[in-house]
């Protein structure tokens, strides 16, 4: 029996996404077609009859867009948000701003596909000298955290999952044991953290886990917060593969 459901989506197509860029903690919009996925996210979500208490977003504004478009649409501007840099995307380091194809072009697919999805295995550092370096480092919203000690220059998979399960463990997990109906609108590792955490995947199977743009899933756990219900989109099947294979060849040379 299902004692907790809880609803994630993945913000929809940034512009880095459009151009298909390495992004990371830098701070893209959304694209227009970004912003038509969160609207529609959000009807989706309104005409299954959703309704929420608090929701969680990174501080990126390409997350925050999303989930300020949702709330709209179901009618719950005015419920708590919690912004978090540890629902961040992860820290695409020396990536960062790089064409993905570009670079698969350059490097071989194979290594491109190491440092996107490669479990522990991360991308170069983030150097001083990268023009994205002073604007992410010194960005204001990270004024009250991470600490200097954490914050990344880089980061693989597990390091993503390691500074974003504490987040889920210690702030989201007890809202639910209190009722709380949750919305998590944030990034595509951050999220894949997650779900490998719920599913309890293998480091290798979640290497293989594609998460589309702007289709919110569904989980519903038991007491024991073990998935009754696993990652049940809210959208006709045709529509969501498509999205899930479009996310799967950005990191293909053409």
């Amino acid at each position: 029996m299902a004692k907790y459901q809880i609803v994630m989506v993945r913000h929809g197509e940034s512009e880095w996404n459009k151009l298909n860029k390495f992004c990371g903690w830098y701070d893209a919009d959304l694209s227009e077609q970004g912003r038509n996925e969160a609207k529609a996210a959000g009807v989706a979500l309104r005409e299954a009859g959703y309704k929420f208490d608090i929701a969680h977003t990174s501080v990126l504004t390409r997350a925050n867009k999303t989930l300020d478009a949702i709330l709209k649409e179901i009618g719950q501007t005015d419920i708590p948000i919690q912004k978090t840099w540890r629902l961040n995307e992860r820290h695409y380091g020396g990536l960062t701003g790089l064409n993905k194809a570009e670079t698969a072009a350059k490097h071989g697919e194979e290594q491109v596909q190491i440092w996107r999805r490669s479990f522990d295995i991360p991308p170069p550092p983030m150097e001083e000298s990268s023009e994205y370096y002073k604007i992410i480092v010194e960005d204001p919203r990270y004024a009250n955290g991470p600490s200097k000690a954490e914050f990344p220059m880089f980061e693989s998979l597990k390091l993503t999952i390691a500074r974003t399960l504490p987040y889920w463990n210690d702030t989201i997990v007890p809202q639910l044991k209190e009722g709380k109906k949750i919305l998590i609108a944030a990034h595509g590792n951050s999220l894949r953290g997650i779900v490998k955490h719920l599913d309890e995947m293998s480091d290798e199977a979640i290497m293989g886990l594609n998460l589309p743009t702007g289709i919110p899933f569904v989980y519903e756990l038991d007491e024991n917060f073990k998935p009754v219900v696993s990652m049940k989109f809210l959208g006709d099947e045709e529509t969501v593969r498509k999205a899930i294979e479009s996310v799967a060849a950005q990191g293909k040379a053409k």
